[in-house]
């Protein structure tokens, strides 16, 4: 039987650890293309490269697969490949990450790991985003990569909805096993940020910004946030259309 194609990206940038670990179990599952950006992307979001030009260079800092190293955001990355470096091949499935560090609740409007993602589903390309709760460099991630390669087998035996992403957060390592996995919702939080002046050596001013994440929904066990508090698996099923169909009817009903 024919491999399923992958396609492999992130915003960590294309020589951090997390993509390496993600390539290794993509290669146990199918052919795996990478094309990811040349410098951390994180925060980005789903900003694409407007005014300027794109580059795009072949690498070699994996065995024996296809791989690329783009000046763009996350997004791009994936815009790229399904245009220009796939052109002539549909990838089965887009998977970004690992991500260093928690894309759960609102973290996946700024996250350009989900974006990615989000990008493939918008070109109707099944993709998942996996994210790590452990923002250090050095992070343990082997015992996230048996649930990884589960939750991709499923989502190719299965079909991941059309439009969807998944957001997938794995609980840093601790003393304790990993629980299971959680299909939940996003969490209702935000984070409430500060900002902090500064001054540099040369007496110009700037602005350091730091924050709390507040969580509205601290109470209930059905939201990603709990579930990894608890030391689960989260997986939130994501969609880019963004309409509050309640409110469009609600609206329909104003003197317009």
């Amino acid at each position: 039987m024919t491999k399923p194609l992958i396609l492999v990206t992130n915003d960590d940038g294309i020589t951090s650890k997390g993509i390496r670990k993600l390539v290794d179990v993509m290669k146990n599952i199918g052919d795996v293309v990478v094309v990811a950006p040349n410098s951390p992307q994180s925060g980005k979001g789903h900003a694409i490269t407007i005014g300027e030009p794109l580059r795009l260079y072949a690498t070699d800092i994996f065995d024996e697969i296809d791989e690329y190293e783009c000046s763009g955001t996350p997004a791009d990355c994936v815009k790229l490949a399904k245009h220009y470096i796939l052109k002539d091949r549909k990838p089965d499935l887009v998977v970004s990450g690992i991500n260093h560090g928690s894309n759960s609740s609102i973290s996946i409007l700024y996250s350009g790991t989900m974006s990615a993602a989000i990008e493939g589903a918008i070109e109707g390309i099944p993709a998942i985003g996996f994210s790590l709760c452990d923002f250090k460099e050095d992070a343990e991630f082997d015992h996230a990569l048996p649930y990884i390669e589960r939750i991709t087998r499923e989502s190719l035996s299965h079909g991941i909805p059309k439009g969807v992403a998944l957001n997938v957060n794995i609980p840093a390592i601790n003393q304790e096993p990993i629980k299971g996995i959680v299909v939940c919702r996003q969490a209702n939080a935000k984070w409430q940020e500060t900002f902090d002046y500064r001054v540099d050596p040369n007496g110009r001013g700037y602005f350091w910004m730091a924050g709390d994440f507040i969580n509205f929904d601290s109470e209930k066990g059905d939201t990603d946030v709990w579930a990894l508090d608890n030391n689960y698996i989260s997986i939130v099923p994501s969609q880019f259309d963004l309409t509050e169909y309640e409110a469009v009817r609600e609206l329909q009903s104003w003197n317009l």
